[in-house]
């Protein structure tokens, strides 16, 4: 009998839910501060893709970019580069068309990650798998900003996308994006958005990331 991925709740329907507009920052490099995160938090889905949930993720856009603020109530242990889920790391999954029908990354999805330590030299990066038509150069991970507080019991990651990694990026005439993210542990389990890397391979089916709408741009 041929293998069926097991389904949980979140594949019935299509997360949606808004991004809100970051200011541009004249000076600080990072908008998202312990402070002022609340109100950019995506919604808690552990319920529907039957996960513990250990970590808060805000994320704001504005025309310089993405910002993502990452608090995780657990310990920090190790990094991991290149088998990332060997460690502790943050995955995330930008489609800048929001495209749900292809099953397969086109040329406007992103797969990047970050790391609270270095691992190999490597504390950030663009990993992007394409099918030969679609394929581009990666953004270099030098242009990737990542900021991070490590305490005894818990660890914040403030990471940075400019524009320019972002192939497709433009909010004035495309109001949403698809996105997911996966947060890695180097010991238990790990945290999901809108698709589990225990049915699929979620950094390769943009049409099951959620949808987020782009709102509260100042004119």
């Amino acid at each position: 009998m041929e293998n069926i991925a097991p389904l949980t709740p979140v594949n019935f329907f299509q997360l949606q839910c808004d991004c809100h507009y970051l200011p541009l920052q004249a000076k600080k490099p990072f908008g998202l501060q312990a402070n002022n995160y609340s109100k950019y938090l995506l919604p808690d889905t552990s319920a529907l893709t039957h996960e513990v949930h250990f970590a808060e993720v805000a994320l704001g856009w504005n025309e310089e970019g993405m910002e993502i603020y990452v608090s995780i109530n657990e310990p920090f242990t190790r990094s991991s580069y290149p088998t990332l889920d060997r460690g502790d790391s943050f995955e995330v999954c930008i489609d800048t068309r929001n495209i749900k029908t292809s099953g397969y990354n086109t040329r406007f999805c992103h797969h990047f990650f970050c790391l609270a330590e270095p691992s190999d030299n490597i504390h950030a990066g663009e990993i992007t798998k394409f099918r030969t038509e679609d394929t581009h150069e990666l953004c270099d991970g030098c242009d990737l900003k990542v900021s991070k507080t490590v305490k005894k019991s818990s660890y914040t990651l403030q990471f940075l996308i400019p524009a320019h990694c972002l192939f497709g990026y433009d909010p004035e005439q495309v109001g949403m994006l698809g996105f997911t993210y996966r947060i890695n542990r180097a010991i238990g389990s790990s945290q999901h958005f809108s698709v589990s890397s225990d049915d699929y391979q979620f950094q390769q089916q943009p049409s099951l990331w959620a949808s987020l709408k782009l709102v509260g741009r100042q004119q």
